[in-house]
């Protein structure tokens, strides 16, 4: 008999445009509205998702801090799914130590992103980035990379650089499964996987897929591989919601990982839904 596993969701961003302010949206037509805590949890309770880590959602610079006070608000409502927030840094600036200190006071952050994948890709290159991600180590915060596979060899040379890091690979390293880009992506996952720091997040790839025609078949060779890649020790789940409603929103993105894990044990399940991410983040 099939056990249905509780489910976090590592990878929830909530967008709300009357308390913050995100630059990119006026690019995005099609998420340039509010998609606020209520609309998600409704969604959420239906699809089996007890628990979510929010992920920012790169606001304004000026902003980043108000983020994760907004968010905390949303977390201490009687109910609340959000047991953890990400918060957006700018690992190149000189600010970012005192940041960390302050951030250390907050309980609900349980690590931090600085989108790279629409960035420079000499970003993460610089010395003082480069000291400031060493500077997570021993606090027991992660890092998430977004990155394009063309990306993956500069994410391994930051991860290389600071071993007692654990980073979180977002979205299966973004592959180009629209333009069946698997040959190119699938040899950069092998080599980013034998990173032990480095942990996979099964998340949103249904929004890098044809909205219009794919199907499970059509993501099992991506999904497959990361978990061969990096073993289920190493994996947790994502909705990226609510970028995966460009590829057909929360519910079916629950039902194809479900399908997609069907020849996998119960215990492997538990652990990419749940028990990896409530260990990595030390959720209650």
């Amino acid at each position: 008999m099939l056990v249905t596993a509780p489910i976090i969701d590592t990878h929830l961003h909530l967008i709300d445009q009357s308390a913050l302010s995100y630059p990119w949206l006026s690019g995005v037509e099609a998420l340039n509205r509010d998609f606020r805590y209520e609309e998600y949890a409704l969604q959420a309770h239906r699809a089996g998702i007890t628990q979510a880590v929010h992920m920012e959602v790169d606001v304004a610079p000026s902003d980043i801090e108000a983020e994760s006070r907004y968010i905390g608000g949303l977390a201490k409502r009687e109910g609340s799914l959000i047991a953890g927030c990400i918060s957006s840094c700018r690992p190149e600036e000189p600010e970012f130590a005192g940041f960390l200190e302050r951030q250390k006071a907050n309980p609900l952050i349980k690590g931090f992103r600085r989108v790279l994948h629409v960035m420079p890709d000499n970003l993460s290159e610089s010395a003082l980035f480069r000291e400031n991600i060493k500077r997570l180590e021993a606090t027991g915060f992660t890092f998430d990379l977004c990155v394009l596979p063309r990306q993956i060899e500069t994410a391994i040379a930051l991860v290389d650089l600071a071993p007692n890091v654990r980073f979180i690979l977002d979205h299966c390293g973004v592959p180009d499964i629209k333009g069946e880009g698997l040959n190119e992506w699938r040899g950069k996952i092998t080599d980013i996987a034998r990173r032990p720091n480095v942990v996979a997040k099964i998340s949103g790839v249904v929004a890098y897929a044809d909205a219009g025609t794919w199907r499970v078949e059509t993501l099992g060779p991506y999904v497959h591989h990361v978990i061969d890649s990096f073993g289920f020790d190493r994996l947790v789940w994502g909705s990226d919601w609510p970028v995966c409603t460009l590829g057909g929103g929360l519910a079916t993105w629950v039902a194809a990982t479900h399908a997609l894990l069907s020849g996998c044990s119960d215990d492997e399940r538990a652990r990419l839904f749940s028990k990896n991410a409530r260990r990595i983040w030390n959720l209650a």
